[in-house]
Parts: structure tokens; sequence; C-alpha cells
């Protein structure tokens, strides 16, 4: 099975070494759950299923129950405080620590790229960018963002892109895309770096009404009643439209501008909350 340093969820850990271990032997989830101190023999089955947490005090006992020592035992308490962490902020500081011990070990965290690629504007402002401006110095680049930012920052930026391998070179030197567009896909952590850069580009946008000008920006809002199957309804239908729009964007591979567009439809009443059971 894979080294502990390139997961991001503890219980999908405890998932597969469990599985990898029955299949080399006859070990069961009582045996597992003895190993760790555990009365209850399926107490690490619903731990792994997320219908327990695993306490703060049973952390070092499971981790020496699967035979992790010394900084792997630090990196599965880690992703322990990460899964239970209700702030982002509060997940973001952990996981970046997680990402901290693994590299220390020359080892990556296969989602790590992601929550940087998504936990910074200027990531994919600069992938967009930089393909269509052929032969742009870093200054060039920096210039022509919204905010404008510093040459060195659109340095570091296209040193991460490369190195996580969402941007090469061609033969010249020019800065070609190797996807054409990027997805979260369905990982742990990069949930809570894309709530922060909805944060980042929501700001942007209110900027906007007062620093773009109106023939240059599009903004429409209708407030509207509904259930919640209209809700489910709705949400697919914003959805498909994304897929439309991206269609549309991507039939030309030529760029003039780098745009943004934010799709918000949220709550305005406390309604459901307040419905007696």
């Amino acid at each position: 099975m894979k080294d502990v340093l390139e997961y991001a969820s503890y219980r999908q850990y405890i998932a597969d070494y469990y599985a990898d271990r029955k299949a080399k032997s006859a070990f069961t989830w009582p045996e597992f759950a003895q190993a760790a101190g555990f009365s209850s023999p399926v107490y690490l089955k619903y731990v792994s299923e997320g219908r327990f947490n695993l306490s703060d005090a049973a952390v070092e006992r499971v981790a020496k129950a699967m035979h992790l020592a010394d900084y792997e035992q630090e990196y599965f308490a880690e992703m322990v405080k990460f899964d239970h962490a209700k702030k982002d902020a509060d997940k973001k500081a952990i996981f970046k620590k997680m990402l901290s011990i693994a590299e220390a070990h020359k080892t990556k965290i296969l989602e790590g790229d992601a929550f940087r690629f998504f936990e910074d504007w200027k990531n994919p402002v600069i992938r967009e960018l930089a393909p269509s401006m052929p032969g742009a110095k870093p200054l060039a680049l920096a210039h022509a963002c919204r905010p404008e930012i510093t040459a060195a920052e659109v340095s570091e930026t296209l040193k991460f892109l490369l190195k996580a391998g969402l941007l090469k070179k061609d033969e010249i030197g020019n800065y070609i895309q190797t996807e054409k567009s990027v997805t979260t896909g369905n990982m742990e952590a990069t949930p809570v770096a894309v709530r922060g850069m909805h944060r980042q580009m929501g700001q942007f946008a209110l900027d906007a009404i007062e620093g773009v000008a109106q023939d240059k920006r599009h903004f429409s809002g209708i407030t509207l009643g509904i259930t919640h199957d209209a809700y489910e309804e709705i949400v697919e239908e914003i959805a498909e439209c994304r897929k439309r729009i991206i269609a549309i964007a991507t039939k030309n591979a030529a760029t003039d501008e780098v745009y943004r567009l934010n799709m918000q439809f949220f709550p305005m009443t406390n309604r459901n909350s307040n419905k007696k059971g």
C-alpha cells in the first residue's frame, strides 16, 4: 500500500491498512481494534467509515498498531487533526504542516499541488495569462494582472505551475498549458483551499463594481422563492451552464483577456432551520 505520507485522510489510511493486512493474512477488525487497545471490536471499522471520530487519546495507540513510527506518527496525528478541524483557517494551517512533514522526507502528497493551486488566485490567473503573452517577462505579466502584483510573485507562481505540471515550456521557451482546464477532483484538502479562493475572488468581484468599466463587466442577480427540489434542479442547471461556458471559452485557443466567472446561489432566509420535526 501507499506510504502514509501520501495520504490526506486518516480514515482512508486506516481502511487501506486493514485491506492490505486482510489480503495477506486472516486479519480482522476485532484483531485490529484489540491491537490498538479498544474494547469494541468494530470501533476502528466505524472510524474508517466516518461513523466515529478517533479520540486524541487514541491517536498514538492506533498509529503504533499500524507500525507507524517517529515522523509517520506525527503525520498521522496531523491527519486526524485536519479531519476534525471545523474552521478553514485551522484546516489550512494543519495541511501545510502535513505538507512540510512529507516534503522533509522527500514525499509528495498527491493532492498537495492541487491544494496549493486553489489556495491563491494568482495561480489560475497566471496559468491563463502566461500562454497568451508569448515571450513576456515576469514584470510584463505582473503589470497585466488585476490587481497588479510583483514580478517576484509572478516568477514564484510560474515556478510552481511548472513544477506541478500545470504549465510547460515549448521549444522556444514560451509557456503552454498541459491541460485546458483544472478541476478540484475528489480530494480531502482542496475544498479548504477552494473556499479561500472563493473569498478572494468574491472580494475582487466587489472591487470590480467600481473599478471596471461597465462595458467590460457583467453583473446580474435574482431573488427567488424555491422548494428543495427546485434547489437541486437549479444546481444541476448551473453545472450544465458552466460546462457550456467552458466549451465556448475553449473552442478558440487564442486569449485576449483573462476573466473570472463567479456563480453564487445561496439562501437569504433561515426557514428550514426553524421547522419542527
